[in-house]
């Protein structure tokens, strides 16, 4: 297992190195110039001169192959991710002051996604075809079909018309009051959760049916093995691999969702400084905040694969 382990750490890094390079020049083509925007901004003459000593002193007046190995080899060497180009901030310091605020979002949604889920999608399998199944996939269509920047925006929009009540925009660090903290970030990790849940309960309903339909499950059944213990034991560990890869393919949708739910509950999370950063074209806030969300996806890719190991011993085995 160790092995196994070492090997998929060694093969991020070409896995990062591209995607840096994906990121920096991708961000680089966003239209619109920074430098235009500051000259205008600062309230100075866009003559030739003030241009070209604001290029100069921002460090884009290299060729585009020698600002990546700047920027590459700082990361590399020092854990550097550069400085905002408007306020000059470590790009490390706002990437670390707000990280928190979007995997404890993210952790949230995650967590009632898979509350909502689950229990769902196991009761669906178990009760095929009665009233409560039908129900079930009809819940399950029906967040399908609701985006959850549509949910997110009717949750602060009515409450407010009819009961005079909005949440609350007043963010507390959990390191302050871990209670606020969370009633702050209870309600947008549900509006997150609730949307990214629905395919998740369709695949375990799926891969349950499929695992009840196995002969060993009929062998135990016959045996006259408790429902509790055919279904929890019997079928769901072997239903579930399939459902943990795609909880760990939704962490980018997770990830990428919190950057709308962040803007309409004004959450100060990674999302929301991205968000500023585009409008200001701040390159290395941007690239910055794609790197973190990019590796956080890897490792999370990298636990999806280690869980396998727990839930099939073949997998053990094989690695």
């Amino acid at each position: 297992m160790k092995s196994y382990v070492l090997r998929r750490l060694l093969a991020l890094i070409p896995t990062l190195i591209l995607a840096s390079i994906i990121v920096f020049v991708t961000v680089r083509l966003i239209p619109g110039d920074i430098i235009e925007l500051m000259l205008s901004q600062n309230d100075l003459s866009a003559d030739s001169k003030s241009r070209e000593q604001v290029v100069a002193a921002l460090g884009l007046d290299k060729p585009m192959w020698q600002q990546y190995l700047t920027w590459i080899s700082g990361i590399v060497l020092h854990g550097d991710l550069g400085k905002s180009l408007w306020q000059g901030t470590p790009v490390t310091e706002q990437l670390l002051a707000r990280m928190p605020v979007t995997f404890e979002l993210g952790a949230i949604a995650l967590l009632v996604g898979l509350i909502i889920a689950l229990p769902i999608g196991i009761y669906s399998a178990v009760r095929q075809d009665t009233t409560g199944d039908y129900i079930a996939r009809s819940f399950s269509i029906l967040l399908l079909a609701v985006p959850s920047f549509w949910l997110g925006t009717m949750v602060v929009v009515f409450p407010s018309i009819w009961w005079g009540w909005s949440p609350s925009v007043d963010y507390i660090p959990f390191s302050k009051d871990p209670v606020e903290n969370v009633k702050n970030l209870l309600l947008p990790g549900v509006v997150l959760g609730a949307a990214l849940s629905a395919i998740t309960m369709r695949m375990t309903r799926t891969m349950m049916l499929e695992v009840l339909r196995q002969d060993y499950i009929r062998t135990a059944w016959a045996k006259g093995l408790n429902e509790k213990l055919v279904i929890v034991r019997h079928a769901l560990r072997n239903a579930l691999i399939p459902v943990v890869t795609l909880v760990g393919l939704q962490a980018p949708l997770l990830i990428g969702g919190a950057v709308i739910i962040e803007q309409i509950f004004i959450i100060p999370g990674m999302g929301l400084l991205l968000l500023e950063a585009v409008q200001k074209r701040d390159y290395p806030i941007v690239t910055g905040v794609f790197l973190a969300v990019g590796v956080a996806v890897m490792l999370i890719n990298l636990v999806v694969d280690l869980t396998y190991g727990l839930l099939d011993p073949k997998v053990r085995m094989g690695s």
